[in-house]
């Protein structure tokens, strides 16, 4: 596996546009990784079943086709409920933020820019 940078990490902890926020259906709106992570926490059952079940994986969807992180995606492919994918989220954001405080790779204005552009 690819040592993950700290670019990576940074695109993939970060906000995205209020146009591709997940809409739940209890009425949050998550536009991050983070912000997913404390919805699971504290969200019903029945909320995470309506996201996630045998013909709907919402989350793992947005995860990969907004977020952009594959490897979540996948991991939450195989939750089959809100505390396996919550400390499956929140194992990822540790790694996330980890990198971000191990990686010597600097981020400059440039890097930042380049990734807002794409």
């Amino acid at each position: 596996m690819a040592k993950m940078l700290k670019k990576d990490a940074t695109k993939l902890l970060a906000k995205v546009p209020e146009a591709n926020q997940f809409w739940c259906r209890d009425g949050r709106l998550l536009r991050s990784t983070r912000e997913l992570e404390k919805a699971l926490i504290d969200m019903a059952d029945e909320t995470f079943a309506y996201h996630s079940n045998g013909e709907r994986a919402d989350f793992s969807t947005w995860v990969k086709d907004v977020i952009g992180d594959q490897q979540l995606a996948k991991d939450l492919t195989k939750m089959s409920n809100r505390t396996q994918a919550a400390k499956t989220v929140a194992s990822r954001v540790s790694v996330l933020n980890k990198t971000l405080t191990t990686d010597k790779t600097p981020v400059t204005n440039k890097t930042l820019a380049k990734k807002t552009s794409n």
